[in-house]
């Protein structure tokens, strides 16, 4: 069972949400506080922390992961039961949202590394249609199934970004997920940072500001 998720509240009238999934080993708190400090006053943020479980690609040390990594080649096994089943998790944390009253339209999923990849995953496979995704540090699950596994939210904006001195997912995971998103997503946007590594910078989160601003504006 996966700790409370990490929530600030909307400081005016809460009228969207920003859900982030964090990466691989992290918790809700790693990102809380970055993403509360770029949220308009009328978003709140839900920053969910995963189960702990034992993670192949670490000899089986058991973490906070959203699903079992066996591999870091792109062509390898993935844990598709593991992936679809934390879909499912994000799907039922949207749908929370909407039953609080906040329109599915209005609001954003986003991630970082092993968090990315869920988000855009989950965003692609969740009936309803979404505002954006935010996309960090990571790849598409599952790519050989795609685009045919992509039902929904096909036309809604996604920024992906990426730093091209990443050791731990490859920028050229990030390339070549770019390049497979383009070929069905209507507004896709993949965004290179020079020099950065797995992790994340202060020109790369004033791009997440602005991308919030433009897909969840003050009603």
């Amino acid at each position: 069972m996966s700790a409370s998720p990490v929530v600030i509240s909307a400081t005016a009238k809460h009228t969207a949400t920003l859900i982030f999934l964090h990466g691989l080993g992290d918790t809700g708190h790693g990102w809380a506080s970055g993403m509360g400090s770029i949220r308009a006053p009328h978003v709140k943020v839900i920053c969910p922390t995963a189960p702990t479980m034992p993670v192949t690609l670490n000899g089986g040390f058991r973490m906070p992961s959203w699903f079992d990594l066996r591999t870091l080649d792109a062509n390898g096994p993935e844990d598709e039961e593991g992936i679809r089943r934390a879909s499912e998790l994000v799907h039922s944390m949207i749908e929370q949202e909407v039953k609080n009253g906040i329109p599915s339209n209005r609001i954003v999923l986003g991630g970082f590394s092993q968090g990315g990849a869920l988000a855009m995953f989950s965003a692609l496979t969740f009936p309803k249609p979404l505002a954006g995704v935010i996309a960090l540090s990571c790849w598409l699950p599952l790519h050989k199934h795609f685009p045919a596994l992509a039902t929904s939210n096909k036309d809604i904006p996604f920024l992906q970004c990426h730093g091209d001195c990443d050791p731990i997912v490859p920028y050229k995971w990030g390339q070549m997920t770019a390049s497979l998103l383009k070929q069905f997503l209507k507004h896709s946007e993949f965004k290179t940072y020079r020099g950065m590594m797995h992790s994340s910078s202060d020109e790369e989160i004033l791009d997440l500001k602005a991308f919030l601003e433009k897909v969840l504006p003050p009603e």
